[in-house]
């Protein structure tokens, strides 16, 4: 179960509370029959029929922190997000998010393509628990910062990728966020709006939001997060210090590695 409460001056269990939390999921290795899943309801699944995202975790995190989830891919980190975002509930275990969070996991996926620019900055800014009143106060701030231009009044499905990337992140960031997930979302158009997302997010650091982030780029973790949690195979190996836990995550026998 994943519990959302109002932010509170009071973190005794931290602004984001992890206690052994576990996700599985179904595998399925052919088609089945109709009547084969008919069958499935009226049976138990044995264990092998199921993979571990996540295996009996517990951290907590603190107001203000910066925190990167590291691992080699199939480790669990981009599940451990959409757990705490709440697109997901945990097979097993609590967790409790105190405040209101902003996701970067899938830009772009709520925008409706028929509709407007404009209108789907109202749309997902309401979808973040922002009111119209407060949209329209930062509307120019995320409009200026996503450099959509007159397009902004132009049905999305007539916007590039980067277009629409631009502007879900541009809600996304000003959207006044206490807590922000990010997913590997940041190679959001050249290398100068890059750099102008990572100011922003940095901005946003030093305004007191609480950062978890999914990277593979390791200049990206160093240059926005103080600490790392290291995930293997759902668990977790090491918690600690940014560059120490990213170093041996890098020394280890891992398959996959941060690129430098």
């Amino acid at each position: 179960m994943t519990i959302f409460r109002p932010r509170r001056q009071d973190h005794s269990t931290g602004i984001i509370d992890v206690r052994g939390v576990t996700k599985t999921f179904h595998l399925h290795t052919r088609q089945k029959l109709i009547r084969e899943h008919l069958t499935d309801r009226f049976r138990r699944r044995e264990p092998g029929h199921r993979l571990y995202a996540l295996k009996n975790i517990s951290f907590r995190i603190e107001p203000r922190e910066s925190v990167a989830i590291v691992g080699s891919n199939g480790a669990g980190k981009s599940t451990l997000l959409s757990l705490l975002a709440g697109v997901a509930e945990p097979d097993a275990g609590r967790i409790e998010v105190h405040g209101r969070v902003t996701t970067l996991l899938e830009l772009g996926s709520g925008f409706h393509p028929d509709l407007s620019g404009e209108e789907n900055i109202f749309l997902n800014a309401a979808l973040l628990g922002l009111s119209e009143k407060k949209t329209r106060e930062v509307f120019p701030q995320i409009v200026d910062f996503s450099e959509i231009g007159h397009f902004i009044s132009q049905p999305v499905r007539t916007y590039s990728t980067g277009m629409i990337l631009r502007l879900a992140f541009s809600v996304a960031v000003n959207a006044d966020p206490e807590i922000l997930l990010i997913d590997e979302v940041l190679a959001v158009g050249d290398a100068q709006f890059t750099g102008k997302c990572f100011q922003k997010i940095q901005d946003l650091l030093a305004l007191g939001v609480t950062l978890l982030c999914v990277s593979h780029s390791s200049a990206a973790v160093f240059a926005l997060c103080r600490r790392a949690i290291w995930l293997d195979h759902g668990e977790i190996v090491q918690d600690g210090e940014v560059h120490e836990v990213v170093e041996a995550y890098l020394n280890s026998s891992a398959p996959a590695r941060l690129p430098v």
